[in-house]
């Protein structure tokens, strides 16, 4: 089977990246197709045998700036021509779902979540944005007039699949988990024994007296509330991250609340990893790769209820979880857990079910699946 993958845009390091070479693994000689690519930024891509941009690719500042390119990138996707493929993997939470495939070719699209800026997230993205408000009907009708051309759709989540039915009125095909690197990796990213907390952070990583927030700094992550609740605590907090609402952020904190922005190396998260009490997230999110990191060290972690997180946490075993995105509903979380004692082993072993070995084989027997109902649907 001849395959091809497609991705909104090369441009940076991330849980979709990791996605995309964790298939590229089982493909190795699927080219892929995006709207721009950065190979500045994107070093990784380098391991595909082709990356292949849109017409966007030389449009001023397209590479950092797709924002300024909203009305222009779904049609740059319809470009592409997929004759020569038996099948294309999107993997999207934009716009790649717009390619258009011919009846001999078969479209999967494994949804990382339905376009945040229009959909579910709308509301923040818009906020001060003139520009976005206005175009947001239009780009609305576009992206659920895109939503129908994959043949089947895999998300990562069961949030998102439910994202899928409310926004796009379309059924998952299967849920598959992205994959997070595990403590049995040949790269050793996580220490086998969170017990033994690495050195390699920095030296108050060990004394197990923070919280941890892992996260870019952008609205719809709710770092703002967490920053609130630990305001009000007085309890120490770490932030590892850095985006759009840095300084903001930065601002409202309290001395007991400490900004990380520098890039980490493996070994230095790590170290921040295994020396917190335990990692917290207020966002709604898709699935959640940090809190999967955190269990694999041997950390619970604190998450809100209705997000993709709450599928990895095993409440009352591996962490807590708390109803509403409000300072009680959060503050309540932190004092529950106070009282509480959590495994690291429990916490570790709860993890192992997102492993890249995992995903591979799920994803190469569903994609077979697919394709062999496709080819039988068309014979028929």
């Amino acid at each position: 089977m001849k395959i091809a993958f497609v991705y909104d845009r090369v441009n940076k390091w991330g849980g979709a990246e990791r996605v995309l070479l964790a298939l590229h693994d089982i493909w190795p000689d699927a080219p892929l197709f995006t709207a721009v690519y950065h190979p500045g930024k994107a070093a990784w891509a380098r391991v595909f045998p082709a990356v292949v941009p849109t017409f966007l690719e030389h449009a001023p500042f397209s590479r950092s700036h797709h924002e300024l390119y909203p009305w222009a990138t779904p049609l740059a996707f319809e470009t592409f021509v997929f004759d020569g493929f038996d099948a294309v993997i999107s993997v999207t939470s934009a716009e790649a779902k717009n390619i258009i495939t011919k009846p001999q070719t078969l479209h999967i699209c494994y949804c990382l979540t339905p376009t945040r800026y229009l959909w579910g997230e709308h509301a923040v993205y818009a906020a001060g944005s003139r520009w976005l408000e206005a175009l947001a009907p239009t780009l609305r009708r576009w992206d659920r007039y895109a939503s129908q051309r994959p043949d089947y759709y895999i998300a990562i989540s069961h949030r998102v699949a439910e994202r899928i039915k409310r926004y796009y009125h379309r059924e998952v095909s299967e849920v598959i988990y992205p994959p997070v690197e595990m403590p049995a990796s040949t790269r050793q990213r996580f220490n086998a024994s969170a017990q033994k907390p690495s050195t390699q952070g920095r030296k108050d990583a060990l004394t197990h007296d923070y919280f941890l927030v892992v996260s870019r700094l952008v609205p719809y992550k709710r770092v703002d509330l967490i920053i609130e609740v630990f305001n009000k605590l007085g309890w120490r907090l770490v932030i590892i991250g850095d985006g759009t609402d840095g300084r903001k952020l930065q601002r409202k904190a309290r001395g007991n609340i400490q900004f990380i922005t520098r890039h980490l190396t493996d070994k230095e998260l790590v170290g921040y990893y295994q020396g917190c009490r335990a990692c917290v997230f207020a966002a709604d999110e898709d699935f959640g790769i940090a809190a999967v990191e955190a269990q694999a060290s041997g950390i619970p972690v604190i998450a809100y209820r209705k997000s993709g997180i709450a599928e990895i946490v095993k409440e009352g075993e591996t962490g807590v979880l708390f109803d509403e995105q409000s300072v009680p509903s959060l503050t309540s979380a932190l004092v529950r857990f106070q009282e509480e004692v959590y495994e690291p082993r429990m916490c570790q072993t709860n993890a192992m079910r997102f492993g890249i070995g995992r995903f591979q084989k799920e994803m190469k027997e569903t994609v077979d699946s697919l394709y062999s109902d496709y080819i039988r649907h068309k014979i028929i």
